[in-house]
């Protein structure tokens, strides 16, 4: 197994392409160097070393595969008012204003560049891609293979053409890839589709494809403003961003958290909240409600075990005096509604 990593960690290295940002260098909102990206706070990149040596000496928790899986289908193809259906790690499904959108689609059995090696789901997408209702926008996050999955991307536009959402420098690898209609964003950008707005923000995270591309194209989250304010982390850190969301977009409905993925703390810290931190985004952002992701679906890239981010999350709530109603795990699949 050790072998297979040092294998899977060579390919990687072997992975990273030319990036193009389309953007004037002198109109990036985003911290830029001409180079590489920067998050608002001090952001210490964890290196290749380090990575190898959690590879290689982590003593994960053993996640048995699902069996038995219900898989459901939205009982929508649209809705005026606010669905929300986890789908896997963090594909989420989003119907409000009869518009589908879709957050960080991944329907791959590998969250890798290979088929072959990588980390690998232990469920499968609670909603199958046949049964999906059309989808009109995909939100891309960054640029991790959990989270930008080219695969999936060729499928959706082969089957709705949706508009996608990515940060700077990502509509490149995904036109090379023969996928269509994508819009490139920078921190604090505003796309408007009919009738709503969706804003690309800051999170506290990182951006890589390989091993020598880190922090080359941007990573953030997206605030869609419909009939309700819902907010899309993707994958981030803890820090004083989400104040600054907060004083700039005001009250927000409803925030998509992550509340996995987060141990070793010496290696995820920065850039992946645990279910304690999660519930501090929730209090920075003053949100209505939380919407936990990114939780119970690669155990390749997390040590903790399968229900230690429901767990930790019932008693970061308890510590903070909120309803359990008011942030949830959601079952996969299963659609949540939100008058």
């Amino acid at each position: 197994m050790k072998y297979l990593t040092l294998l899977y960690l060579f390919i990687l290295s072997e992975s990273c392409s030319a990036i193009k940002i389309e953007k004037d260098i002198k109109q990036i909102k985003a911290p830029f160097d001409g180079n590489r990206f920067n998050n608002i706070e001090p952001f210490k990149d964890k290196g290749f070393l380090s990575l190898l040596k959690w590879r290689i000496t982590r003593n994960g928790a053993d996640w048995k595969d699902v069996s038995n899986q219900q898989f459901y289908k939205p009982e929508y193809q649209r809705s005026k008012e606010l669905k929300l259906t986890l789908i896997g790690h963090s594909t989420v499904l989003i119907q409000i204003n009869n518009i589908n959108i879709l957050t960080d689609p991944h329907y791959s059995k590998r969250s890798s560049i290979v088929t072959w090696a990588g980390p690998k789901r232990i469920i499968e997408p609670a909603i199958k891609i046949s049964d999906l209702p059309p989808i009109d926008l995909v939100l891309i996050s960054h640029n991790h293979y959990d989270h930008l999955d080219i695969p999936t991307l060729k499928l959706l536009n082969a089957k709705f053409s949706p508009k996608i959402l990515v940060g700077l420098g990502n509509k490149g690898l995904l036109e090379s890839n023969g996928i269509k209609n994508v819009i490139e964003m920078d921190w604090w950008d505003k796309f408007l589709f009919n009738g709503i707005s969706i804003s690309f923000t800051p999170v506290q995270h990182w951006s890589a494809r390989g091993l020598f591309d880190k922090r080359k194209t941007l990573w953030g989250g997206f605030l869609v403003e419909a009939d309700k304010k819902i907010f899309f982390a993707g994958d981030t850190g803890y820090g004083k961003v989400f104040k600054m969301i907060n004083q700039k977009y005001g009250e927000i409905d409803i925030g998509l958290i992550p509340i996995g993925a987060y141990e070793p703390r010496w290696f995820m810290k920065d850039s992946h909240v645990n279910p304690e931190e999660a519930v501090k985004i929730f209090l920075d952002l003053k949100l209505k409600h939380g919407f936990g992701i990114h939780f119970g679906t690669f155990k390749e890239l997390t040590d903790e075990p399968i229900d230690k981010p429901i767990k930790d999350l019932s008693q970061a709530l308890l510590k903070y005096n909120i309803n359990k109603n008011n942030f949830i795990a959601p079952v996969f699949g299963k659609a949540y509604s939100y008058k």
